[in-house]
């Protein structure tokens, strides 16, 4: 008699009041808004930041509302995204841009209960109004720099062995090496030895008397390399620290020589995705100065911390540096025995073994920790034309972190103690393990892709949505009345239930995901067809309608299932060899076939029990 238990039926309405409540923040449109927040995880962002912010908007006549202090940032809404980039302006001039970042942003709208139970909205691609767009330009002339200062101490090394004694060796430019002799005998010594030993190097004579020179720098070809090197080192790095934020379907490219593009679609916060992208973070490991280091060997550095600093004040350090943070493999937050963070850092086998060296000597003695931020801040200046420009103007932050005693020879593992906060030390054990930036980078563009520019594409797809559905609901209706109801009831549970997985999820809709909606939307009535038609047939073959219903569903199971695998495997395939769009499409389909399943099979029976069930039934409107 077609019966449901009455179980199954409680089970259906437990399945779709959870795909409505967690469907349901998708309905609360978020406010544009701005997000300050500090350049580092120790810096405290507190009420009467707001207040400066704030009285900025005010002075600038931006109107807003709602500004709220959270852990580590301030966030302000404003009535309108044209609002935004003023707003933004305003704020970083009355800020500053050395110890704040200020970001654009969509503040979410949800009831706070939602989301006390892990209800959010579904994020949006960039194509469809939710996402950043940084453009990044690469400073390639620090990585020239830096290797040249390597080859510096390199030839010195290798003159000194070959017994070629050297006036002076000094880089001039950042750009060429000068080497200079007293003896021609010594300057063709040495040239030989260069010539040897570094085959890299562009070498030249000049110079008279007892002052004869050779001039050392990079061919044109080995600087393009570098910088080559600098830019696609820099792209895994933004690729491992985008993956360590978590964003879903990023996209990270080069554009030109020096230029990386980064998209992030569906970030709600973008201020914590821009310190983290566009920090140029490392370390320096050095032995504390003696008392009696000449000045010229050591230099002073202050504590990374401001209470620490008051108390004890900084430290000199050797120049001499033991190992940088690119000899490091792997960086994991914990605690020590007293309960306060710490980083427990792996190096790699020469990293090790420096490390090693330059401890087993210095048992007793002291060891600092510098922590290096490289940001790029843009300053603005008078042309000679008497315009108003804004140039970038590269800044480097040296501070202690740690200067702890050595108690024994360190190896490839230790730690790094001394850190203000947890949230400090796992700030820094993410870029370390991330990867160092070959060469420090500044966003050249910023820009938070709104409707304004996705508003066609969620208008034709909406309409392509709409269209869809009511043809499917109409063509249902006409063609198999009451059944073609439950059908239509059922294909909007799918609907809802695609929205409310896709949200839990975590998955970001693009324009291509909504393709795969409309193809669902179509999918999800394929199985009601067949299911119908079954009916249909069995009807015309003299079996009663109860007996029909049963036999319909009974016998087209096996057929649905084959074929909604058959297309799962498909959209599987094309998520793993897929990128970006394509995978956004997988997605989509894959989840609307897994709901469309339960809604079509056991929903629809579910509605045509309610209607049929239980009674005597001498004709079935189909």
């Amino acid at each position: 008699m077609n019966r449901y238990p009455i179980w199954k039926y409680f089970l259906i309405l437990a399945v779709v009041a959870f795909g409505l409540i967690y469907a349901a923040p998708n309905l609360f449109k978020p406010d544009p808004a701005v997000q300050i927040s500090g350049q580092s995880s120790a810096l405290t962002i507190g009420p009467e930041v707001l207040e400066n912010a704030q009285k900025a908007l005010d002075d600038a006549g931006i109107t807003h509302f709602g500004g709220e202090v959270g852990d580590k940032s301030v966030l302000i809404r404003l009535n309108s995204m044209e609002e935004q980039l003023p707003a933004k302006e305003a704020i970083q001039d009355a800020l500053g841009t050395t110890n704040y970042v200020v970001a654009l942003n969509l503040a979410s709208t949800t009831p706070q209960w939602m989301k006390d139970i892990g209800a959010s909205p579904m994020k949006l691609g960039l194509d469809l109004a939710g996402g950043v767009h940084f453009l990044m330009e690469v400073d390639t002339n620090t990585i020239v720099k830096n290797n040249m200062e390597s080859y510096e101490q390199e030839v010195k090394t290798k003159l000194r062995a070959a017994k070629a004694r050297y006036r002076s060796v000094d880089l001039i430019d950042d750009r060429e090496i000068v080497a200079r002799f007293r003896s021609d005998e010594l300057r063709s010594l040495a040239l030989s030895t260069m010539r040897k030993e570094f085959p890299q190097l562009q070498l030249r004579e000049s110079g008279s008397g007892e002052n004869l020179e050779i001039r050392a720098t990079l061919s044109e070809q080995e600087i393009k390399q570098l910088e080559d090197y600098a830019v696609s080192q820099n792209l895994t790095t933004l690729r491992n620290r985008v993956n360590e934020l978590g964003v879903a379907e990023p996209i990270v490219q080069r554009q030109g020589r020096n230029r990386i593009v980064v998209e992030l679609p569906g970030v709600q916060d973008t201020a914590e995705a821009k310190r983290i992208i566009g920090k140029t973070a490392n370390l320096e490991f050095r032995m504390e100065a003696r008392p009696d280091e000449l000045v010229t060997n050591k230099e002073y550095f202050e504590r990374r911390n401001p209470e620490q600093q008051q108390m004890y004040g900084g430290a000199w350090l050797e120049r001499k540096v033991i190992i940088k943070g690119d000899s490091v493999t792997n960086a994991r937050v914990g605690y020590d025995e007293s309960g306060f963070p710490q980083v427990n850092i792996t190096l790699d086998s020469r990293g090790g073994e420096l490390m090693h060296r330059a401890t087993w000597k210095n048992v007793g003695r002291r060891m600092g920790t510098l922590f290096i931020e490289t940001r790029f801040e843009p300053v603005k200046r008078i042309d000679a034309e008497g315009n108003e420009v804004t140039e970038q103007v590269r800044t480097e932050d040296k501070k202690i972190i740690s200067l702890a005693t050595v108690q024994s020879a360190l190896g490839k593992q230790f730690r790094v103690t001394g850190l203000d906060s947890p949230a400090e030390a796992q700030e820094m054990a993410l870029l370390l393990r991330a990867g160092a930036l070959a060469a420090p980078m500044y966003f050249v563009e910023e820009r938070v892709i709104g409707p304004s520019l996705g508003a066609d594409n969620i208008k034709v797809g909406v309409q392509s949505v709409q269209i869809g559905l009511l043809a499917v609901i109409i063509c249902m209706l006409i063609s198999y009345r009451v059944f073609g109801l439950a059908a239509n009831i059922a294909l909007a549970v799918n609907m809802i239930l695609l929205v409310a997985v896709m949200s839990i999820l975590g998955a970001t809709l693009t324009l291509p995901g909504i393709a795969g909606i409309v193809l669902t939307v179509g999918m999800a009535v394929d199985a009601n067809v067949l299911i119908f038609s079954r009916i249909r047939e069995e009807l015309r073959n003299g079996m009663p309608p109860q007996s029909a219903i049963t036999a319909g569903f009974d016998n087209a199971y096996s057929t649905i299932v084959d074929a909604n695998i058959t297309t799962l495997i498909v959209a599987v395939i094309l998520y793993a060899i897929g990128s970006g769009p394509v995978q956004g499409f997988a997605v989509t389909l894959s989840i609307g076939i897994l709901t469309s399943m339960f809604s079509a099979i056991m929903g629809t029976r579910a509605i045509i029990n309610l209607f049929y069930g239980g009674r005597r039934v001498q004709k079935l409107w189909i």
